[in-house]
């Protein structure tokens, strides 16, 4: 129920503002939709002047110090390298080849397809005076390079457009899943992608030079964005459950120092000391004493890939800053839980294992 003082002064504040007879009063179901609205992941930053596209997926606006890594899209790289622009002109599937060498999973490619979607990207917001920053999540503020994570909306011909959704639509991006579903846009990402495969826009257009391996890199994607939203199904509600790319998660850790947490993120970093191995995800620390534990576990080969760990956080203290934080340590290597990866086979860990 909502507290009957919050509802008196949203129902004075809506009548303050609109000065309505009575019978146009605001109302209780309107005063929910109001606060379930502000309730919602999403959060407007503000709006801005476009001052800098740097590819299709990035750009730059004016008050903020550091670029805007969109939501939801992943185009493909404009070329940086001259030596590279002339090896794909002069041997295009050789290139290809070359690029992708004995890596495992698909690589990020400079290509003809990533400077057309930056050539679109720069003829979309041509004009556009203003354009509306926001996020999925409020706590979801920037990825491990500092950029801030969001999605673009303008107004276009009258019309508000996601550009985020739009450039999907263009066909110069999948549905970029690799780090979780839009908690927003889902269903009109999925729509906007299945408009470009049907139409054979950008990279689903036949004979367009873009990296062959689309097909490779959504089961990738889509497995890892289902291994996060399983995760915020069994969260929901449960502070417990903590997201380390958020920027309060070694806070709420702290507050969880001696109980139990389930914690989801990617391994990032495995630093090898005279002691144990510690595994950074995100600022967190595993703490692995027995490395055969790690191994076990299968962690020390999945580099990049999400995570979710069970543990009781504990606080430590550095020797040398004396700075305290926390850290879990791994004494079962059932306490780690892996996202699957398409082509690569899990370990068989199991309540039992050492």
């Amino acid at each position: 129920m909502m507290p009957r003082r919050l509802l008196v002064l949203l129902l004075a504040l809506a009548t303050a503002a609109c000065g309505h007879a009575s019978s146009d009063r605001y109302s209780r179901s309107q005063a929910k939709k109001a606060l379930v609205k502000l309730d919602q992941p999403g959060v407007v930053v503000g709006e801005f002047h476009v001052t800098k596209i740097t590819d299709g997926d990035t750009l730059w606006v004016d008050g903020l110090d550091k670029s805007l890594r969109l939501l939801g899209l992943d185009t493909e790289e404009i070329f940086h390298h001259p030596e590279n622009r002339r090896r794909a002109d002069d041997d295009w599937e050789k290139y290809l080849k070359d690029m992708r060498g004995t890596s495992p999973r698909p690589v990020k490619l400079e290509t003809p397809v990533g400077e057309a979607a930056m050539a679109w990207a720069k003829k979309w917001f041509d004009g556009v005076e203003k354009v509306r920053v926001e996020r999925d999540h409020p706590a979801e503020i920037r990825d491990r390079f500092n950029r801030y994570l969001a999605y673009v909306v303008a107004e276009k011909n009258g019309v508000w457009l996601n550009y985020n959704v739009e450039c999907v639509r263009a066909g110069y991006a999948p549905y970029f899943t690799k780090y979780g579903y839009s908690r927003r846009y889902h269903k009109e990402f999925l729509a906007a992608l299945a408009e470009a495969k049907a139409a054979k826009r950008g990279i689903w257009a036949p004979g367009a030079l873009h990296a062959p391996d689309y097909a490779e890199r959504e089961a990738w994607w889509n497995a890892r964005g289902e291994f996060v939203a399983e995760f915020r199904r069994e969260g929901e509600g449960k502070p417990e459950y903590i997201d380390v790319t958020h920027f309060d998660a070694m806070t709420k850790l702290e507050e969880y120092v001696g109980k139990e947490v389930h914690v989801l993120g990617t391994v990032d970093q495995l630093r090898s000391t005279k002691g144990p191995l510690l595994v950074m995800t995100g600022k967190l620390p595993l703490v692995f004493f027995d490395r055969n534990l790690a191994t076990a576990s299968g962690i020390e080969s999945w580099t990049g890939e999400y995570i979710v760990v069970t543990g009781v956080p504990t606080e430590y203290e550095d020797k040398r800053s004396h700075r305290k934080s926390v850290q879990i340590q791994i004494e079962r290597a059932s306490q780690i839980k892996l996202s699957p990866v398409p082509g690569l086979e899990l370990p068989a860990v199991t309540a039992t294992s050492p």
